[in-house]
């Protein structure tokens, strides 16, 4: 089966999603690609901070989006020796320290809106397998697996918005520069105790940052860095101590942390490593979001960037300005803001400890 479209995005996530309903605004026939059976799956970078607020509000999703439920992050707190002993509050223009949003929520509003425009359309449950190039070396489309079949979908321009493993990238043979940043992390959700405030928490574990983020629903997401390839190793080890440290860190989770997080099976391993690409793109292909600039989880920056991106490239795209899109134009736009993000994200993590220096007694 052969599909036409002016734009075939590759990846359903939030920036792929919100990048094909704003060019679907304009006019252009665009396909969305994702090849999982469902959207939203296995994804843990859900806060938006205003830069990700600001541009779901200017395309008017944002409401639509609380809708369906959000939480906005009342304060920030360092804990040392179980108590907190600095706090930081939001500052009142922006009301918040960011907001957790289910991914689930954020491209269930964007899609509801999508789905009204008739030159929208989504394939779930189907995986890229290669992509089709004409005689003059410019992409021209993409072949791909839908339960079993082999389709091709023929556009003026791919969009690669399918991660930090992005197939997309590794097909238009572009290549990303990665930066380890000496730790991995181990992710973990738990219910909140009765009482708990909509809060971002923050210890140091061994000179490691252990962090808490309150969750939709009642629940709190756990994020704990631990040395760069040591699991293997640390799963070995008595599992008791470890996760003793959770509870003495924040003694109000101690029954919650017993109950629900037994074994080191009850943990999530992400390889945290950044990334960038000299190119964002070439000759009818363009990358955005973790494609083309991984991110690590400090700061919840990962999000907000891709979104921004979408948005960037969408002022870019057109009918008009569709079949002369200069992929520079965009990479010019965003590539010195990502730099500074990156660059922020390395000075979080070098001076986290040193916010503990000076800790109350």
């Amino acid at each position: 089966m052969n599909y036409h479209a002016d734009v075939c995005i590759v990846g359903a996530g939030p920036a792929g999603t919100l990048l094909a309903y704003l060019l679907a605004q304009k006019g252009l026939s665009v396909i969305l690609l994702e090849q999982n059976a469902a959207l939203g799956q296995a994804f843990r970078g859900e806060h938006l901070n205003e830069e990700g607020e600001a541009v779901l509000k200017n395309h008017h999703l944002f409401e639509a989006v609380e809708s369906l439920g959000l939480l906005r992050m009342e304060k920030l707190e360092y804990y040392a020796d179980g108590r907190p002993f600095k706090t930081v509050y939001p500052d009142e223009a922006i009301g918040h320290l960011g907001i957790h949003v289910p991914q689930k929520h954020l491209l269930k509003a964007i899609l509801q809106k999508a789905q009204l425009l008739p030159n929208f359309t989504c394939l779930l449950h189907t995986k890229v397998i290669k992509l089709v190039m004409d005689a003059s070396g410019y992409y021209k489309g993409v072949t791909a697996i839908k339960g079993g079949d082999t389709i091709k979908i023929n556009s003026q321009l791919i969009i690669g918005a399918d991660g930090r493993y992005s197939t997309i990238r590794k097909q238009g043979h572009i290549d990303a520069q990665k930066h380890k940043h000496g730790f991995d992390l181990l992710w973990a959700k738990i219910p909140a105790p009765p009482g708990w405030e909509p809060s971002i928490k923050m210890a140091l574990i061994e000179d490691k940052q252990l962090s808490l983020f309150t969750q939709v629903g009642g629940f709190i997401q756990i994020g704990w860095n631990i040395e760069q390839g040591s699991f293997p190793q640390l799963r070995k080890q008595v599992f008791t101590p470890f996760i003793q440290q959770l509870s003495d860190a924040f003694p109000e989770l101690a029954k919650t942390v017993t109950e629900h997080i037994t074994s080191w099976r009850d943990f999530v391993l992400l390889d945290v490593f950044s990334s960038q690409c000299h190119s964002w793109g070439t000759k009818g292909l363009v990358l955005l979001g973790d494609a083309v600039h991984t991110m690590t989880p400090t700061g919840a920056f990962g999000l907000n960037s891709a979104l921004k991106d979408a948005e960037c490239l969408a002022s870019l795209l057109n009918k008009d300005t569709l079949p002369h899109f200069n992929v520079q134009d965009f990479q010019q736009m965003r590539k010195q803001a990502i730099e500074e993000v990156l660059a922020k994200q390395i000075e979080k993590e070098q001076t986290f400890a040193a916010n503990f220096i000076n800790k109350a007694s």
